[in-house]
């Protein structure tokens, strides 16, 4: 799994057996698992899903070692999660937010590099935020990324984010440490930017636009997707570049307008 799959997974774990004074692994039941969902009536149906995914994962290891004899979690069904229609930016507002950063420093410049890069490349924002000066092929217009699993694709990338990138580059500032060195994204410190600051900086990018929808780094890289496939971009084609293992996970992209299907198929169709 990815490093931060496995936080995530071993932040649930930790949370549930500090839930209930005395309760320790070996002795959780399923009514314990129940009990425990029951009372956090703020968890979504993905949320309890991500919970009992890494119960079950965390008891079979148990398992294995011979430490319990049984999964608590083999006689659960995870809920049935609804198909996930994510939130997109209109192009509009994604220009409205581009230019709502304040260029005249190079956080600025580099605020805007990575807004770019969010929505040119589709990137998750660990991908961005990892991003080495050596993934950055300009003549051939080419971002190399590592993603889940370690790993590596490689994604167009147009002149717009490429021109911000080398805005960015000449003015970037010294790095902290040898490790520093080909991260393209440095904070004020001259380390890697956090994934934390990446957040913080598109929240407040959103507002100062006037953006009312709830934003994050993903609403770009679900908006490169939709825009895509708005303008006739082939579905396998979109999947490499999001880095899908499965094109069904792709296709929750095609929750496009009826009048751009429509359209499409009129224009299409042999008895139109």
């Amino acid at each position: 799994m990815s490093p931060n799959t496995a936080s995530a997974y071993c932040s649930d774990i930790v949370l549930f057996l500090g839930s209930e004074e005395g309760l320790s692994s070996d002795k959780v039941t399923a009514d314990d698992i129940i009990a425990y969902l029951s009372a956090r009536t703020g968890y979504s149906k993905r949320s309890q899903a991500r919970l009992l995914s890494a119960l079950r994962s965390f008891f079979n290891y148990l398992v294995s070692e011979r430490l319990v004899r049984e999964n608590p979690c083999d006689s659960l069904d995870s809920p049935k999660i609804g198909r996930y229609l994510p939130e997109v930016l209109s192009v509009g507002e994604v220009e409205r937010i581009m230019d709502s950063v304040q260029m005249n420093d190079v956080c600025g410049v580099r605020d805007r590099a990575i807004l770019e890069v969010l929505y040119g490349c589709g990137l998750r924002v660990s991908e961005a935020a990892g991003l080495r000066i050596s993934d950055i092929f300009i003549k051939e217009k080419f971002v190399r990324v590592i993603g889940k699993g370690d790993k590596q694709r490689l994604v167009p990338i147009g002149d717009m984010a490429l021109e911000y990138i080398c805005k960015y580059l000449d003015m970037r500032q010294e790095p902290y440490d040898k490790a520093s060195e080909d991260i393209l994204f440095l904070n004020r410190f001259g380390k890697r930017l956090s994934r934390i600051s990446i957040f913080n900086m598109v929240k407040k990018q959103a507002v100062l636009a006037g953006i009312r929808k709830e934003i994050s780094p993903h609403t770009f890289r679900h908006s490169f997707a939709t825009h895509l496939i708005e303008n006739g971009a082939d579905l396998r084609a979109v999947q490499e570049m999001l880095g899908h293992e499965s094109i069904l996970t792709t296709e929750i992209y095609t929750h496009i307008e009826k009048s751009v299907w429509q359209k499409t198929v009129l224009a299409h169709h042999p008895r139109k």
